[in-house]
């Protein structure tokens, strides 16, 4: 039977983790096994519980106690369940974006790179892409069109922010994701990977070139809304790659380019 706590105290310590501590205090950089993060709806609960995530606590409508959450507190027993009216829950800060349940859970220790990529073909490097939307969405177009893994660099939002991973609609819990230590390519090139800057440049390929389908290894890399990758990273890069362009468009969305970028670079040359 669940641990059902109607709740009457907003300002209960037990309610801090939903209505009072940032992304930042939940990730909890100095103290990382003890951080934490929120998974908002069913579906994104559902998936991290499936990924092994352990639950700590459930802020929910009443009304989904039998409704839509009822399969998830079936598998999360021994947690506290606090509920109330949807009118209640509104006082707290966001509650009302969320489709009716919330549930705090510890992150996992993170994964170094090379253990991630081993026997990967096609990774995805984000590079200081801020916008936890931005990365949410291209993390689901990753793990559905054909991409292995993602790596960020340490400028990037994180994919277990709340609205990044509900973006994602809990993908970022079915593939394999990690944060680089440094913004270097080197360890990546020493795993064999060839790089790929996605970049609008006079000397880019069109992403249809055939050299990149016989690739064994490709790393595709991309730069934040507005601003793009660096120079510096581009010129640092094997190719650089550009998805063509009509109607005097200049760019898309990072997070639409991305789904054509990974959709065309998945694809390998028949041997």
């Amino acid at each position: 039977m669940n641990n059902i706590i109607e709740i009457t105290d907003f300002n209960a310590p037990e309610l801090d983790v939903y209505a009072r501590l940032t992304e930042a205090q939940l990730f909890n950089k100095e103290f990382p096994e003890k951080g934490l993060f929120i998974a908002e709806s069913p579906r994104v609960i559902e998936r991290a519980l499936d990924a092994g995530y352990e639950p700590v606590s459930c802020l929910m409508e009443k009304r989904h106690i039998d409704g839509e959450g009822k399969h998830i507190l079936a598998r999360i027993k021994d947690i506290p369940v606090y509920c109330a009216e949807l009118e209640v829950l509104t006082q707290l800060t966001g509650f009302k974006l969320t489709r009716g349940m919330l549930c705090a859970m510890k992150r996992k220790p993170q994964q170094s790179a090379s253990k991630i990529c081993k026997d990967k073909s096609r990774i995805v490097i984000l590079d200081k892409v801020m916008n936890p939307t931005n990365v949410g969405a291209i993390i689901r177009c990753a793990a559905a069109l054909g991409m292995d893994a993602v790596l960020l660099t340490q400028g990037c939002s994180d994919p277990l922010y709340r609205r990044a991973a509900r973006v994602s609609m809990g993908t970022v819990f079915q593939i394999d994701w990690t944060f680089l230590p440094d913004d270097s390519l080197d360890e990546i090139k020493a795993l064999g990977f060839k790089t790929v800057a996605m970049a609008l440049k006079d000397n880019s390929i069109s992403i249809s070139d055939p050299r990149l389908k016989k690739e064994d290894k490709l790393a595709i890399i991309m730069g934040t809304e507005g601003d793009g990758l660096a120079d510096t990273t581009i010129d640092n890069c094997d190719y650089t790659v550009k998805i063509p362009m009509y109607h005097g468009v200049d760019s898309l969305n990072v997070a639409a380019a991305s789904a054509v970028a990974f959709y065309e670079m998945s694809k390998k040359a028949s041997k």
